[in-house]
C-alpha cells in the first residue's frame, strides 16, 4: 500500500523556506539591520539553505530536520518582536513567526503519513 502525500503540504513548506532565507538576508543587510550597513546577522541564514535542496525534492528526513530547525527561527521572531525598538524590526519579526511556524506545520503534516506507515510496516 502507498502512501499518498499531500503536495500542498510540500509546496507550502518550500515557499515558507525560501521566504525565511529572503527574509534573514534581506531584514540584517538592508530593511531593518541592527547596524547601519547591514551586518553579519545575515548568516543566520546559512542552515536555511542546507536544507533547500532537500526539501525541494521531499526528502522526508531534510523535512524533518527543517522542522526542528524552524522552532530556532520562531525562537529568535518572538524575542525580536518582542524586545526590538524599531516598528519595522518588530514587524519582520512577525513575519519571521508567521513563516517559521508556517514551515514547521507544513513539513511536520507532509512527514506523517509517511512514518505512520512506516511504523505499520514495522510492526507487521
Amino acid at each position: 500500500m502507498e502512501t499518498k502525500l499531500n503536495s500542498g503540504l510540500h509546496r507550502l513548506a518550500c515557499f515558507c523556506l525560501i521566504a525565511l532565507i529572503v527574509l534573514s538576508v534581506g531584514w540584517e543587510l538592508w530593511w531593518a539591520p541592527l547596524r547601519p550597513g547591514g551586518t553579519l546577522m545575515a548568516l543566520k541564514a546559512l542552515p536555511l539553505l542546507f536544507a533547500v535542496g532537500g526539501v525541494l525534492k521531499a526528502r522526508l528526513y531534510t523535512l524533518q530536520w527543517v522542522a526542528m530547525l524552524s522552532l530556532l527561527y520562531l525562537m529568535e521572531g518572538a524575542v525580536r518582536a518582542w524586545s526590538d525598538a524599531s516598528a519595522a524590526s518588530a514587524a519582520l519579526a512577525g513575519l519571521e513567526i508567521v513563516l517559521s511556524l508556517g514551515l514547521y506545520a507544513s513539513a511536520i503534516l507532509y512527514v506523517r503519513p509517511a512514518k505512520r506507515a512506516a511504523r505499520r510496516k514495522t510492526a507487521e
